[in-house]
C-alpha cells in the first residue's frame, strides 16, 4: 500500500508503466468538472472511475480484494478513510470471488484505518485487502485500476 499527496507523486511514475499516465489523469486541471463513470485511459489495461458518492462509514465498509487490478484511490473532495488489513493475516472470502469483477469481500474487520484527505491518494496493489468508503459523508473520488 501507498499513501501519498498527488503533489508528491512524481518519484511513483517510473515503478510501474502505467503510473505516469494514471497521474497525468489525475493532474488533469479540469478533474473535478469530470462527470461521473467511466473514463477509458487505455481500455480495459487502465481506466478511471469518476464517483460522486457518500461515505459509508467505518462500520459498513466491507474488506475487498482483487486479483487483476492494482487500485489508485485519489480523493477530489470529502472525507475518506480506507481500512487496510495485511494480506498475511488470515481472512476468510464471505463469497466466492467474482473473477468478472475481479472482487471478492472479506469477513474480518481491517486492522487499520488510514484518512485519505483531499489532494492524496491511496494505492493497494492486487491481493491487497482493504475497505474502501469507510468515512461519512460526501465524496467525491477517481479510482484509477491498473491491469497487472
Amino acid at each position: 500500500m501507498i499513501l501519498d499527496r498527488l503533489e508528491d507523486c512524481d518519484r511513483y511514475r517510473a515503478a510501474q508503466p502505467a503510473f505516469a499516465a494514471a497521474l497525468d489523469f489525475l493532474q488533469r486541471a479540469d478533474l473535478a468538472a469530470l462527470p461521473d463513470g467511466r473514463a477509458d485511459l487505455d481500455g480495459d489495461r487502465l481506466y478511471a472511475l469518476i464517483q460522486r458518492t457518500t461515505g459509508r462509514g467505518r462500520a459498513s465498509a466491507r474488506l475487498e480484494i482483487h486479483r487483476r487490478y492494482l487500485d489508485i484511490q485519489y480523493v477530489i473532495a470529502g472525507d475518506e478513510v480506507v481500512g487496510w488489513r495485511s494480506a498475511a493475516e488470515t481472512c476468510t472470502i464471505t463469497q466466492p470471488f467474482d473473477e468478472s469483477k475481479d472482487i471478492g469481500y472479506f469477513d474480518e474487520p481491517p486492522a487499520l484505518w488510514l484518512p485519505v484527505p483531499p489532494g492524496s491518494l491511496a494505492v493497494f496493489f492486487p491481493g491487497e485487502p482493504h475497505a474502501p468508503l469507510a468515512g461519512t459523508g460526501p465524496l467525491h473520488k477517481v479510482v484509477i485500476k491498473v491491469k497487472m
